[in-house]
């Protein structure tokens, strides 16, 4: 029976299930410079198999990632959610922005919403992120949402370094939580112009 994928809003965004419309810019994404910190740069057919994935893992896991649309022209930003596939040791937060709408928090925004969604409707108590040492913005960003690198959690493939991000009982109405809301706020103010640190 096929997986009632949930829709998540935020202030700017709408998170829904992958559809076979937004192949192509995932297509994009994966098959360019921008996928080299997950694996990439991908020929057609493993991007097609990739995609694939990801809308089967729905279907395997009950979770996966969502596309994150803005909300007021529905284009497609990027993709965010849970994600576990054979041998990951851990259920993982998520995320890739395309290249094109980097760098205004929208991975901030939807990965924030996901982690809520992950912690309060699905009840897990704890998510990492793998990430390539290498992947500056991604590790600046799995920062800002709290997590530190854990040097005792099992890593993918002994390439990657694993960040853990704070529990749900460390996120509730804590200095963390406040800050995240500000600077989300910050995003969607037209006039903020942010300088010097990753907007990822």
């Amino acid at each position: 029976m096929p997986v009632n994928i949930p829709v998540l809003e935020t202030k700017r965004l709408i998170l829904r299930g992958p559809e076979p419309q937004d192949y192509p810019n995932f297509k994009s994404t994966f098959t360019s410079y921008r996928a080299r910190f997950m694996g990439g740069p991908l020929n057609d057919y493993e991007t097609w198999m990739l995609y694939a994935a990801e809308i089967g893992h729905w279907q395997i896991r009950g979770y996966g990632m969502w596309m994150i649309h803005d909300k007021e022209t529905d284009r497609p930003l990027g993709m965010a959610g849970g994600w576990k596939p054979a041998k990951w040791p851990e259920p993982e937060l998520a995320w890739i922005i395309w290249p094109e709408t980097a760098g205004k928090g929208y991975a901030l925004e939807a990965t924030n919403a996901v982690r809520s969604y992950l912690y309060n409707t699905l009840g897990w108590e704890t998510a990492v992120s793998y990430l390539d040492p290498k992947n500056l913005d991604s590790i600046r960003l799995a920062e800002r949402l709290g997590a530190k690198k854990d040097p005792e959690a099992i890593s993918v493939d002994g390439n990657d370094v694993v960040y853990r991000h704070p529990g749900p009982a460390r996120l509730k109405d804590t200095q963390l939580s406040h800050g995240i809301a500000m600077e989300l706020a910050n995003y969607a103010d037209p006039l903020f112009k942010p300088k010097g640190f990753a907007l990822d």
